[in-house]
C-alpha cells in the first residue's frame, strides 16, 4: 500500500562491528537488549536494485484461505468494542487488528494479541496516513478503515519436515564467550520457528493450537494470515524517530511505504543525528563483540565473533550505514523491540528488517530524528 506523508514520527540505531558470514540456521529469540553491531562486509552493496514492484505495479494479493479450527472463527469476526464483553473477545480483537496492521504495512511488532507501545504507534500512524484524528487510540473509524481487508487475520498451515529438522539449540548463552562456541545461533524448538516464520509470539501460537505437537510434521495448525513479504515499492529514504521509536519507510515522492516498531539508542549511548545513507545490506551476519570499540561486556575476555542465525545479537539481517559502526538490524527477541533502549543501535524485529532490507539499495537515504528515551 502507498500512503502520502504525514506527520509521522521516526527512530535510529548504533551498530559496533558487524561481519558478513555464510547463511546458517535462521532462529529467533532467547537474548536480551544489550546488543551490539557487527562489522558489515562489502556485500551487495553494488548489486543490483531489490526486485520490488514499481507505483504503477499494485502487489498482488493471494486470496487467503479461513481456518477449519474453532479459535479461527472469533478472530475473524471480532470487532472492535471499547468495553469487549471478555478478555478473549479482547485477545481476538487485538490479534484481528495487529495483523491488519501487519497487512498494511504498519508492523505492530509481534502478534501477541496484547495492546501495547508499538500496537497505539502502528495506529498513530494508520490515523495520520488516513487523514484521521491521530492519538493512537482504536476506535470505531480506525477499525472501518482497517476492515476494509476483509480476507481473515488467521489461516491454517500444514507443519513440514523442513519447519522441525532443526538442529535446535538445547538454549542461548547469554555470555558472549559461550555464545562464540556455538556453530550457529539458531532456534530453541520448532515452536520458537514456526512462531518467528509467522511473526508471531511464541505463547500466542501455542494458545491458538491446544493440544497440538508443534514439532509434529503434517499437523495442521493455526497461524497469523501474513500479507507479502515485499513492500510495493523501492525505498528512497527511511526516517528513524528516537522519540517514537519507529522507523519509517518512504518510496517516490515521500510516499509511505511502511512504519515499524524500532529499539533505538539510550540516553547514555545515543544514536546518531542528521542524515545518513545505506552503505550494504546483510543477510546472516556475525556479531563481533570487541571490547575495544565498546562499553558493555566482559572486556577481559577479548575479542569474539559470534556466528550467524536469528538469536545472534544483531539477528537475521544487517543493514550498514555510511556512519561507521551503525546500522539497522534485527533481534534475537522480538517481544522486546520498541519496549527498551539499547547501545545506540536501531534494532527491528527480524522480519521487519529483512522486508525492509529488500526494498533498499546503495545510497538510501536515512534520516536521524528526535530524542532517545533514557
Amino acid at each position: 500500500m502507498l500512503f502520502p506523508k504525514a506527520a509521522l514520527y521516526a527512530g535510529a540505531c548504533a551498530i559496533l562491528l558487524a561481519a558478513c558470514s555464510e547463511p546458517a540456521p535462521s532462529g529467533k529469540a532467547a537474548s536480551s537488549a544489550t546488543q551490539t553491531p557487527a562489522t558489515p562486509a562489502p556485500m551487495a552493496a553494488n548489486g543490483p536494485p531489490p526486485e520490488v514492484v514499481t507505483h504503477d505495479q499494485p502487489v498482488e494479493r493471494q486470496a487467503i484461505e479461513a481456518s477449519v479450527s474453532l479459535v479461527a472463527r472469533p478472530i475473524d469476526m471480532a470487532v472492535w468494542q471499547a468495553s469487549p464483553p471478555s478478555p478473549q473477545a479482547r485477545r481476538d480483537a487485538m490479534i484481528r487488528a495487529q495483523v491488519l496492521l501487519a497487512r498494511a504495512h504498519f508492523s505492530p511488532g509481534v502478534i501477541d494479541g496484547q495492546d501495547g507501545g508499538n500496537v497505539k504507534n502502528a495506529i498513530a500512524a494508520f490515523e495520520a496516513a488516513h487523514d484521521l484524528p491521530v492519538d493512537g487510540v482504536m476506535d470505531p473509524a480506525v477499525w472501518a478503515a482497517l476492515a476494509k481487508d476483509e480476507q481473515p487475520a488467521v489461516t491454517d498451515y500444514i507443519i513440514t519436515p523442513e519447519d522441525v529438522k532443526g538442529p535446535f539449540l538445547a538454549a542461548i548463552p547469554t555470555d558472549y564467550k559461550e555464545m562464540a562456541k556455538l556453530p550457529a545461533l539458531g532456534f530453541t524448538s520448532a515452536s520458537e520457528a514456526l512462531a518467528e516464520k509467522f511473526h508471531m509470539d511464541e505463547a500466542l501460537l501455542k494458545a491458538l493450537n491446544p493440544g497440538v505437537d508443534l514439532a509434529t510434521p503434517g499437523a495442521r495448525i493455526v497461524v497469523a494470515a501474513l500479507g507479502p513479504d515485499k513492500l510495493p515499492a523501492t525505498v528512497t529514504r527511511i526516517e528513524v524517530d528516537k522519540t517514537r521509536r519507529q522507523v519509517r519507510a518512504y518510496g517516490d515522492g515521500d510516499l509511505l511505504l511502511a512504519v515499524y516498531p524500532a529499539t533505538v539508542g539510550s540516553s547514555e549511548r545515543p544514536a546518531p543525528a542528521g542524515e545518513w545513507a545505506v552503505r550494504a545490506t546483510a543477510p546472516n551476519p556475525t556479531y563481533t563483540y570487541d571490547p575495544s570499540r565498546l562499553t558493555f561486556g566482559k572486556a577481559a575476555q577479548g575479542k569474539l565473533t559470534i556466528k550467524a542465525g536469528p538469536n545472534n545479537p544483531v539477528g537475521g539481517t544487517w543493514i550498514d550505514l555510511t556512519k561507521d559502526t551503525f546500522g539497522i538490524h534485527g533481534t534475537p527477541d522480538p517481544r522486546l523491540v520498541g519496549k527498551v533502549a539499547s547501545h545506540g543501535c536501531v534494532r527491528l524485529t527480524n522480519w521487519d528488517v529483512r522486508q525492509l532490507s529488500l526494498a533498499v539499495k546503495k545510497g538510501t537515504k536515512v534520516d536521524f530524528v528526535g530524542v532517545e528515551k533514557s
